[in-house]
This record gives C-alpha cells, structure tokens and sequence, in this order.
C-alpha cells in the first residue's frame, strides 16, 4: 500500500512546529514590547489575545489533518495486517483480500492518467475510499492542467509549500518554472519586465544553474522564430510537457509512490516470472501462457527479462497443465510428448490421438512413458 497518508502526516507535523515556532517568537516579542512600556496597552493586548485565538483555530486544524492522516494510515495497516492471518490462497478470504488490492491498484491507474471521476466512482462503489489517494491525484491534476494551459502559478505554489523537501531531492523545478515565466515575458516581447525577472528569481539560482542563467539572458536578442537551435529549443513549447513530467516525478517523490503504476509493475512481475525462450518459439508456446499470447498480455513482455528457473518443469503443450509423476509424459511414436491426461482425454473423446504438431494418427498402445532425470 502507498504511503501517502505517513507523508501527509510527517508534513502537517513540520507545519504544526513551523506555525508555533513563528507565532510564539513574535509573541514573545510583542509582550516584552508590552512589558517594557511604562503603561499598559489595552489594545495591544487585545491584539495578543486576538493572535492567540487564531494561533489555537490554526493549530486545531492543523490537528486535524493529523487525526485523519492517522486513521487512514491505520485502515491500510489492518488491510495489509489481515493478509497474516489468511493461510489458504484459494481460500474466499484470500479472494477477497485480493480483489480489493486489484480494485486499488485499478484506482491508482486511472487516477494517474486523469480519469478522477471514473476512480472516483470505482472506489466508492468499492468502498475503499480509505486505501487509495483520491485527493493527492486531483491536486496534482489541477497543476498539471494548469501547466498545459501555459501558467506556472499553481506549480510555484507547490513547490512554495514543498520548498525544504524539494531541496532535499535536489529539483530543479522550481528554477525551470521560473526560466519558463521568464521565456514567455521575452516571446511577448516585454523585454525590461523580463531583465526585472530575472534579478529577481533567476540570480539567486546562479551558484547552480549559471550556464543556464546565461544562456537565457542570450535569449533576449533572438525572437521567436529563430533558426539558431540553443535558443530555438527554449522557445519550443514541447518544454511545457517536460515540466508537467518533471512535476509529476517530483510529486511521486515526495510522496514515496512509484514512478509506474502499480497495475503496471505488478503485471510485469507477473509477466516476467513467465516468459521463457519458448514463448517465441512457434512449436514452444502453451496455451494457456499469457506470454505466448501475443494479441494480449504478450505484447507487454517483449522488453522485459525472462525468467530464471532454477528447477525445470514440464508443460503439455495441449492441456497447459505441468506434467509430473501424478500426470506422467508420454512420448509418441514421432518424438512429441504430451501429458497423460490430455492424450488419454484425447483417445476417449475421439477414439484416437491426433499428434498437433505433425498431424499422425496413435493410440495409447502407441505411446512410451518418459523419464526425465
């Protein structure tokens, strides 16, 4: 399970102490103010009072946010907690457990490609509302359907209210917001605004990003429409996508979620404890081996690694049941081997055995059992 709420909570808890560090420091100093007067100040002290109650409204808020953090936090334990006590994986509880992790993982898809109201309504009718991220989706979302509208106004504000953490991963997206406002004040040719611009947001970046820094000042003396490929690739409006994408890794970050989706990366565990050199070998490929479908999940394994099999197991290339010695090999006259089961299945279905492969006719009378050492 994602661990959004944990960061949640560890960020309203810096918050909480930020908050009460700034207001006590300035009350303190007021009331020493107070204190060092020769009169008292009525008013200032109504003032204090004042400061006080919504220092106490800010931080109940605050506690809020926590409570609620805490109690989703402890939902997605007990979830994963209850996989401890289920022993049996056919069992109807295991069935259960699983279906609403895949329900989960469903949620976390849609809701990273942008389909919120369609999340939204799969996990009430689910009801785990409580083990999905619902509203960090749509945050995010709105600040990147700002971006693509050209504006960095709500990405700035994150990254404002993320600023320690993103300094922590060392992002460079704040610095690219800003030399994108700065780019677009020079495309609409509003030239003093943008030098303005630059000294103050883009110097105090110069320990860090000065070659940047200096190229785009270059850019003041080459429009829009220029051919000269440094200053052309500041102008291209592709560098919007690359900031909705450099916001979205940064917001997977700090958020401890994974890059993929977690649909994604479970199917290609899946896929890859699977995949073996047989699947691509036309007289190789099982039936029931989603690798070997390639108008399906066979499409998904290309570039993934194969398997390792430390032990080799035997698959009947007709029934996609492994063969061992509860379902023995059986070796045809013509070399093939199928499992027991499927060629005795075979016989008394239609009187014979029909190799698939070479197309010859047997009988069980025919066939020799295999050993495999």
């Amino acid at each position: 399970m994602e661990v959004v709420p944990l960061e949640r909570l560890k960020r309203s808890f810096r918050s909480s102490q930020k908050v009460i560090e700034k207001e006590i420091s300035s009350l303190v100093n007021k009331l020493n103010d107070i204190c060092a007067s020769p009169e008292i100040d009525q008013q200032a002290l109504k003032d204090l009072a004042g400061r006080l109650k919504l220092l106490k409204a800010k931080l109940a808020e605050l506690r809020k946010e926590e409570q609620e953090s805490i109690r989703i936090t402890k939902v997605r334990l007990d979830y994963l907690n209850s996989l401890v006590k289920i022993t049996n994986v056919d069992s109807d509880e295991y069935v259960r457990w699983s279906t609403i992790r895949l329900n989960t993982m469903l949620v976390d898809y849609l809701s990273r490609h942008g389909l919120n109201e369609s999340a939204t309504k799969l996990s009430k009718d689910c009801m785990i509302e409580d083990l999905v991220d619902l509203e960090l989706f749509k945050q995010a979302q709105k600040i990147q359907d700002s971006l693509a509208r050209h504006s960095c106004t709500e990405a700035l504000q994150w990254c404002n209210e993320n600023k320690s953490s993103l300094k922590k991963i060392k992002s460079p997206l704040e610095f690219n917001l800003r030399l994108q406002e700065y780019i677009e004040l020079v495309r609409e040719g509003k030239i003093p605004t943008a030098i303005q611009y630059v000294r103050k947001y883009l110097t105090p970046w110069s320990d860090l990003y000065l070659k940047e820094i200096q190229q785009a000042m270059g850019l003041l003396a080459f429009n829009s429409t220029t051919k000269c490929s440094n200053y052309r690739q500041l102008y291209d409006q592709k560098r919007w996508n690359f900031l909705i994408n450099s916001f979205q890794m940064d917001n997977f970050t700090l958020n401890n979620l994974t890059k993929q989706p977690m649909l994604n990366l479970t199917l290609q565990a899946g896929l890859t404890a699977l995949k073996t050199h047989s699947c691509y070998q036309s007289d190789g490929k099982n039936i029931n081996c989603p690798v070997c479908s390639s108008e399906s999940f066979g499409k998904l394994a290309p570039m993934l690694p194969y398997s390792h099999h430390v032990n080799s197991s035997l698959v009947c290339r007709l029934s996609g049941k492994i063969m061992d010695e509860s379902n023995p090999p059986l070796v045809l006259p013509n070399g093939y081997v199928y499992s027991a089961m499927a060629l005795k299945e075979m016989q008394e279905r239609d009187g014979y055995i029909i190799c698939p492969r070479s197309g010859a006719t047997y009988t069980l009378m025919d066939t020799r059992k295999a050993f495999i050492s």
